[in-house]
């Protein structure tokens, strides 16, 4: 899984930041939202902006790391190619040993092109929904991570944000 390992970095790093951090001082109650669209892969996704900086945190071709304007909530998102065609499966279970070990799964479902990865891992909760597009040549990714004391209220976002999300297909939208 090389191609792979190197290209998860940017999600698996900073799943990793989001380890611990303390509670949020008020939770996301939101009415204004965005939508994020990325050029080089084509998936979209909206987030709250009352919730989250102006300026992502880090941002590249691959995807951006949004930090909320507390800083203790990371909003994740990002796709990459899948160069050495590895399976659904072998990606899941290795974010599950390097992103999340020893995390309690509470939301885990897998389908045909999908999976979601939800629980709770050393105080944080984290939510990762991961698309396999373009007959598996593309693997698109997003990920909210955030205190699990403020469960409830990031919950609400990430149900809203899971409505929203379009996994990309490239560019022009045909896997080319």
């Amino acid at each position: 899984m090389r191609q792979c390992s190197r290209s998860v970095g940017f999600l698996a790093t900073m799943s990793l930041i989001a380890g611990t951090f303390p509670a949020l001082s008020a939770g996301p109650s939101s009415t204004d939202w965005t939508t994020y669209r990325n050029a080089r892969h084509g998936f979209s996704i909206a987030f709250p902006t009352n919730s989250f900086a102006d300026e992502p945190a880090n941002e590249n071709e691959e995807g951006r790391l949004m930090v909320s304007k507390d800083g203790n909530a990371r909003l994740l998102v990002g796709a990459f190619e899948n160069a050495d065609a590895t399976t659904m499966a072998a990606y899941r279970a290795y974010l599950l040993e390097q992103n999340y070990p020893g995390a309690e799964i509470d939301y885990a479902p897998v389908r045909d092109k999908w999976f979601v990865l939800s629980g709770t891992r050393d105080g944080t909760m984290f939510y990762e929904r991961v698309s396999f597009t373009c007959g598996g040549k593309l693997i698109n990714s997003w990920a909210l991570l955030y205190p699990s004391a403020e469960r409830r209220q990031w919950d609400r976002v990430v149900e809203r944000i899971a409505r929203t999300y379009s996994p990309g297909a490239g560019r022009t939208g045909t896997c080319d």
